[in-house]
């Protein structure tokens, strides 16, 4: 397992892909399965930072990255508010452009991207958001 701190501001971006990128690459995943794992990431660290924290740099975001059987897991923590994507609504993706809401769809995303998306919040532990990707599933 690999795990590292992330100041929680949109400027660690850049870095938080970097790192997740190496990672996925070291591990065989296909390009398209990288960009998959950055994306769902990307759209998760940035919930974090608007959602958990209300804004920059008022925590970190620490990130674990472990391989699995056939693919790749990735924790991310945060000490912000509860979140638990579960009561997200799924966006209405039949609308025409023009009339749907600009935000909303991160969590669409990670659970379209990702094998498995899983939320779990401890008065202790903050939040953890589980993304597990299997090679070729």
């Amino acid at each position: 397992m690999t795990t590292k701190n992330f100041p929680a501001n949109f400027q660690s971006l850049a870095s938080i892909s970097d790192f997740v990128v190496e990672l996925s690459q070291n591990a065989g995943f296909s390009p398209n399965d990288v960009y998959a794992i950055q994306t769902a990431v990307d759209e998760a660290c940035s919930n974090i930072i608007d959602h958990a924290y209300g804004g920059e740099d008022i925590g970190d975001i620490q990130i674990e990255v472990s391989q699995v059987k056939n693919g790749i897991q990735i924790v991310l923590h945060d000490e912000g508010d509860p979140f638990d994507p579960d009561d997200v609504p799924s966006p209405d993706i039949t609308s025409p452009l023009e009339i749907r809401k600009e935000r909303g769809l991160g969590v669409f995303f990670m659970r379209k991207l990702m094998d498995r998306v899983i939320f779990e919040f401890s008065n202790q532990k903050g939040n953890t958001l589980t993304l597990i990707k299997y090679k070729g599933a």
